[in-house]
């Protein structure tokens, strides 16, 4: 049966290419996105499926029920676009001015809606539901997975499987890994204020740009001199904004920034530092500030049976050789909400290809994808989804609880 699927999807590949590259020609932003999910539901009604509109806000669900007992799995794409200018000199170039699909999410959602087709068509041979999860707003904190699941598109799921189409790993390549796989992603801005005055009597003043330097050099103590070094975290400045004029000392800074973290205790750890090390430094100056610390994503920790069933699947599509367990990266994905409700694992699927110029990161106006790849993550989930609805997740050969959790 699961040869079957897989032949299938290689027979609608190249409407899955099609569907691509006009979700990548009509781009919509995170909390923008009108026509993308009346495209996805329309898609899945014409096929049968039963949908479920505006889930959490712009959220598309939609439900293929079996015809043999089994489990219940999800499978999420999401399907916001970025505001980056394209720059790429392809037919099917974003007709947006400044907003691409810069992050493959046009494919993720071409693939979803290539399995739905083949799960739909071949329904009564399934052991238990396919639920297609089709997300808003993922590249923006907060995103659309919360609310999504607040409006129960998670109830009655066993298990939930999702990949990121990754550009800077060649295509044919799958990278699975256990625990936690991305960061949690959070933000802050601070607000230095000093006195300003003429560069000329610098004594006059209380230099803003002065402490703001300081502090900037000194924060990076937070990790190398506090956090446990076993333990990741990265604080990172994003910008740097003071002045105006060659002959003013600043009033004020206004500076941004990043952190990432696995842990959550290192998260509250680098919280209570940054503030205590700003407010040192202020007061030492004699300056004042306003900082604002906001919480993204948490991180995204798979599931130890489920990551190894899909790896397991994974060998079965591109060989043994292509399927490696990646290192965490510290990038945020607010998959990671999901995966506090149910188990499940969240992948890698290559699609650089350096003969085709395939080669520039996510976020970047020239990137691109090799689009086979879409046809790998979609037989890799297919096969991983088919597999675990029949079989279900063994530990010790035993079905496992699912233990609900609440974020």
């Amino acid at each position: 049966m699961v040869t079957n699927l897989l032949k299938r999807l290689e027979e609608i590949y190249p409407e899955m290419v099609e569907l691509r590259r006009y979700l990548h020609q009509n781009p919509e932003l995170s909390f923008e996105e009108v026509n993308t999910p009346i495209t996805i539901a329309e898609y899945l009604e014409e096929l049968g499926v039963e949908v479920k509109r505006s889930v959490g806000g712009r959220g598309v669900v939609g439900i293929i029920r079996g015809g043999k007992p089994g489990k219940t799995v999800a499978i999420r794409a999401d399907f916001d676009a970025l505001p980056i200018q394209e720059e790429n000199d392809i037919p099917y170039k974003s007709n947006v001015p400044g907003v691409m699909h810069a992050c493959g999410h046009d494919a993720h959602t071409a693939t979803l809606l290539g399995i739905a087709k083949v799960f739909m068509e071949n329904r009564e041979e399934l052991h238990g539901n396919v639920v297609l999860i089709h997300q808003f707003a993922e590249e923006i904190s907060p995103g659309g997975a919360k609310p999504m699941i607040v409006d129960g598109c998670l109830d009655g799921v066993d298990a939930i499987f999702g990949t990121h189409i990754w550009s800077t790993m060649p295509v044919g390549k799958v990278s699975y890994c256990s625990g936690p796989v991305m960061a949690a992603a959070d933000a802050f801005d601070i607000e230095i204020i000093g006195k300003g005055g003429h560069g000329a009597v610098p004594h006059e003043t209380i230099d803003s740009i002065t402490v703001a330097a300081t502090f900037v050099t000194s924060l990076q103590q937070i990790v190398s001199r506090n956090i446990d070094p076993l333990k990741s975290a990265v604080i990172s400045i994003g910008s740097f904004h003071a002045g105006n004029a060659f002959n003013v000392i600043a009033d004020k800074v206004k500076i941004n920034g990043t952190v990432r973290t696995f842990d959550p205790e290192v998260q509250d750890q680098i919280i209570e530092k940054l503030e205590r090390y700003l407010k040192g430094i202020c007061d030492t100056a004699g300056a004042t500030y306003k900082f604002d610390y906001r919480k993204g994503y948490p991180a995204v920790v798979n599931h130890e049976e489920e990551t190894m069933h899909l790896a397991k699947v994974a060998k079965t599509i591109v060989g043994e050789a292509n399927v490696k367990q990646m290192a965490p990266m510290m990038g945020g994905e607010d998959f990671a909400y999901y995966l506090q409700h149910v188990p499940g694992t969240f992948f890698f699927t290559g699609a650089g290809n350096e003969e085709k110029g395939i080669v520039y990161p996510h976020h970047h106006p020239k990137f691109n994808l090799d689009e086979k790849s879409m046809l790998i993550a979609a037989k890799v989930l297919t096969k991983a989804v088919f597999e675990y609805m029949k079989d279900g997740a063994l530990v010790n050969g035993n079905e496992r609880d699912v233990v609900q959790q609440t974020t």
